[in-house]
């Protein structure tokens, strides 16, 4: 009889420790619920943005489709790469619908996009060059078929250029053709002496001369400066017309008449090229043009009798 309260208290001691186990268990597994009703939010609400961003993806996709398809051009190989691009855009939004809840592919999708619409600048650029490029093409048979027509286009490509020089002058690395002068010139006592003359006849070469301005940021070093001429019946002057004496300028290529190359050093450098005509020169008025670094840095004109 006397060892029952002893007892009474071991059970009492054992209920104990199961009733705190039992709160213990019931406390985690409420934790762990918890956790996982958490988990379950997040992830729903991750699907929901992957959801949103390829939306906004497909949207992306669907405009920039609409925009590869108004580029047009005449050119065979750069009309390939635009219908490859156009189904390459296609693709790529079959695969936003097909992978609509896949964060990684719609990222990368996002990537393609921005690639996508960085090259399209490029074609763009590139169309309207070559755009430019027929329209001097069709000027120039223009001035053949008629004078007046000729004078004409001359005057609106002068302007169009001037305004294009001033343009591409404002950025702070081109180089600039300061005071150009431009003289018809023959040779006397055995080409030792230079006798200026509008004389068309008499013209064995025509002399450009100009000072290439200072400029401080512009890349020192061996520069070509080239001078490209227009005659008056709207060719370009030039001792072959092959690809030997083409140059670059302004998103098109011409014929030079003369090349001359300049070691430039930030500061002014005084230029004389003459260029001379495998042909007799012929009355009327000679656009000149004075190219460096790719660019039409000087303009003038000169008319011979």
């Amino acid at each position: 009889m006397e060892n029952k309260p002893e007892e009474k208290k071991s059970t009492n001691k054992i209920l104990l420790i199961l009733l705190a186990l039992l709160l213990g268990g019931n406390g985690t597994f409420a934790w762990l619920w918890w956790q996982e009703k958490n988990r379950a939010n997040v992830t729903v609400v991750e699907k929901q943005e992957v959801l949103v961003e390829r939306d906004n993806v497909k949207t992306d996709l669907l405009a920039l489709q609409e925009e590869y398809a108004t580029l047009q051009t005449n050119d065979k190989g750069l009309q390939a790469e635009l219908e490859a691009k156009r189904i390459e855009i296609a693709d790529l939004i079959e695969q936003a619908e097909k992978h609509k809840g896949d964060a990684y592919i719609i990222s990368r999708l996002r990537k393609e996009t921005e690639t996508l619409r960085s090259i399209m600048k490029h074609y763009i650029v590139e169309i309207d060059s070559l755009n430019t490029l027929n329209k001097t093409i069709v000027a120039e048979k223009n001035k053949v078929s008629s004078d007046l027509s000729a004078e004409k286009d001359k005057t609106t490509k002068l302007s169009k250029d001037k305004d294009a020089l001033q343009s591409t002058v404002n950025l702070g690395s081109i180089l600039k053709a300061e005071n150009p002068t431009v003289k018809g010139v023959k040779f006397k006592s055995g080409g030792t002496k230079e006798v200026e003359t509008t004389k068309a006849s008499r013209v064995e070469k025509i002399k450009v001369s100009f000072v290439l301005g200072e400029n401080k940021i512009a890349k020192q070093g061996t520069k070509p400066v080239y001078i490209r001429i227009t005659t008056p019946d709207g060719k370009e002057l030039c001792k072959s017309q092959d690809d030997m004496n083409m140059v670059s300028f302004n998103g098109s290529r011409g014929y030079y008449a003369a090349k001359q190359d300049v070691n430039y050093k930030n500061e002014e450098v005084a230029l004389d090229v003459f260029c001379a005509n495998p042909n007799p020169f012929i009355p009327g008025k000679y656009l000149i043009d004075i190219i460096c670094d790719d660019v039409i840095v000087g303009q003038s004109t000169i008319t011979l009798k």
